[in-house]
Parts: C-alpha cells; structure tokens; sequence
C-alpha cells in the first residue's frame, strides 16, 4: 500500500454527521455542522487506505475556491483539470473548481495538539497545490456531502470562498493541469465535465 494510503486523516463517526441532520449536495448552514464536528472528542486520525472504503467515517475536506470579479463585473472561478498523479485516483480527468486535501496526523504534531488543526492542514494543503499571489478575502461558506458517489460517501467537505483583488492564483503542482480562471457562465455550461462536488459547489453557490 502506497504512503499516501497509510497516512492517517482525520475522520468523523457519519452517524454523528447523520445525527446533527444528514443532507445531499450543499449546506449554507456552516454553524451547525462545523464546530460541532471539528471539536467532537469522536474524532480520530485512521488509516487513509481504510477510510477509503469505510462509508461510517467522514474524511473532513477543506474545500477551496477561488472568484475572481473582473472590471466589466464578469465572475471567473479558478479551475483545472486533475492529473494523473498521487491524488484520488476516482477523481482523475475530471475539471474541478476545489483547492485542498486532508487533514492529516502530521498537521496535529505540526500544532501540538493544542491548536487549530483544521486550519493547520487546511494552509498545508494550500501551500502544496498553488500559490495566491493576490490579496484576497477568504469564509467558510458551506457544506457538501455526496452520498451518491464512491467518493462522496466517505467524505464530507468544507467550502471556503477565496474572492481575489486580482486572478494570480498559480498551480504548484503538476496534478493541476489547464489551471486558471474561467468565467463561472462557462463553467456552468460544461458541468457534466467537472466532479460531483464542483457540480453542486457551482450550482448551488454561482447558478
């Protein structure tokens, strides 16, 4: 089994998910979920390789976008085309509008179990994939949670919206391929290309 799938995430019970009120595709309700499961003393950091194929625990995902308002206030939203490299393998050639990755074991040493592990692992997983070269504004502004996917069944994501002064935002890795800001009618109307998260992300946030 490779290193990545050793690696222990972080994960929640889904029951504890199902029991603060379970929803398909997107949640505004950021309060109600968020706190509650982060700071649960129900989570604990598993084997990603097992936690891929257990649908009774969450991977928490910080999930992040990146809009850009251009002068004539068209919107544009960063995106790309997923490579071929040691991500999710079930995502690969698929366009995706989300930044970010697992939280990790590693990012509760990096903070010695006494700080803000989440956004630990969310800056991590930032700084791996592209490098924002702008001044920007960034919110968590919802929940997905696909339980009609492979994928979706065994993670749950966290959306947080970067709005950017200016579209410099640049991949770091080769796994972003095509990468750049797109104008969101576009992206609108090739949806069936994107993952399932960028699908219900676009349409509930920018349809």
């Amino acid at each position: 089994m490779s290193t990545v799938m050793l690696e222990k995430v972080l994960v929640v019970p889904t029951a504890l998910f199902h029991d603060l009120g379970h929803f398909q595709g997107f949640s505004p309700d950021v309060e109600r979920y968020f706190e509650p499961l982060v700071g649960s003393p129900q989570v604990s950091y598993r084997a990603r390789g097992e936690m891929e194929e257990d649908p009774s625990f969450k991977q928490l995902i910080p999930y992040c976008l990146f809009r850009y308002i251009a002068p004539t206030g068209e919107m544009h939203i960063f995106d790309y085309l997923r490579g071929g490299g040691v991500g999710e393998a079930r995502l690969r050639a698929k366009r995706s509008v989300g930044v970010g990755g697992h939280i990790s074991l590693e990012d509760a040493e990096a903070v010695n179990h006494t700080g803000d592990v989440y956004r630990e692992g969310l800056q991590r997983e930032l700084a791996e994939e592209v490098s924002i070269e702008t001044p920007y504004r960034e919110r968590a502004v919802g929940l997905i949670n696909d339980d009609e996917t492979d994928v979706g069944k065994v993670h749950l994501g966290v959306v947080h919206l970067f709005d950017v002064e200016s579209p410099n935002v640049q991949p770091n890795e080769d796994d972003l391929a095509e990468a750049g800001f797109r104008p969101a009618e576009e992206i609108l109307a090739d949806l069936d290309r994107y993952e399932s998260w960028s699908q219900i992300v676009i349409r509930a946030l920018f349809d």
